[in-house]
């Protein structure tokens, strides 16, 4: 099964955060990537796949400006519920984070991906995911990605994952992204199950045009 809106309406419309498979109560590690990158707060941030996270909350108190996506009206229902559908700090952008984004939003300071570039199986949704990475991402700007890794579960909400490496990352961004940091993190679900991710942060240099 491919992931759809439809998939991801049924989950959100259906599950209550706690019981969601990926359910965290605090965003620590994305915030300790996040304290690599100088002066971080008060950034552009871009969300793809946010879902229901609570870190919106933590980044929003720290002055960032957010771009919040998901291929689930549901989940960004579900949201807007929480903080106000008209805030001036938050974009909100329903659509498959697959397809060109470019002219849907301005330029952002920070890509924060937390397990949603796994759940893109095909080949062409790969691409285009990356795509947009580049067309978006200023040059000096950072990307965080939190992805099930090699060892990780080949499954999640039901569907197929394409699991990744630190190197498969690398190469599919290009040499004009450096890694500055990586680690490996055993993630523990919301039923006590082990699953392992690769946290990595990269720092954009240039553009692959000049």
């Amino acid at each position: 099964m491919k992931s759809s809106s439809k998939h991801w309406d049924t989950i959100f419309s259906g599950t209550e955060d706690p019981r969601l498979g990926w359910y965290e109560k605090d965003a620590s590690q994305t915030l300790e990537l996040l304290n690599h990158i100088p002066k971080w707060e008060n950034s552009t941030i871009f969300l793809p796949g946010v879902g229901t996270t609570v870190l919106i909350e933590e980044l929003l108190s720290k002055g960032a400006k957010l771009i919040l996506n998901d291929i689930s009206i549901e989940a960004l229902n579900r949201v807007k519920g929480r903080l106000g559908d008209e805030r001036k700090d938050i974009i909100w952008l329903c659509q498959d984070i697959a397809q060109p984004i470019k002219d849907a939003i301005p330029d952002v300071d920070i890509w924060i991906d937390r397990a949603v570039l796994h759940f893109l199986t095909d080949e062409d949704d790969i691409k285009g995911y990356f795509e947009n990475v580049k067309s978006t991402l200023e040059v000096g700007g950072y990307a965080i990605f939190s992805e099930f890794s090699k060892t990780g579960a080949p499954k999640c909400a039901g569907l197929t994952l394409h699991r990744y490496s630190v190197e498969e990352l690398s190469e599919r961004l290009g040499p004009e992204f450096e890694l500055i940091t990586h680690y490996d993190y055993n993630y523990t679900n919301p039923w006590g199950d082990p699953r392992p991710y690769i946290y990595t942060l990269y720092k954009r240099e240039n553009r692959k045009d000049g």
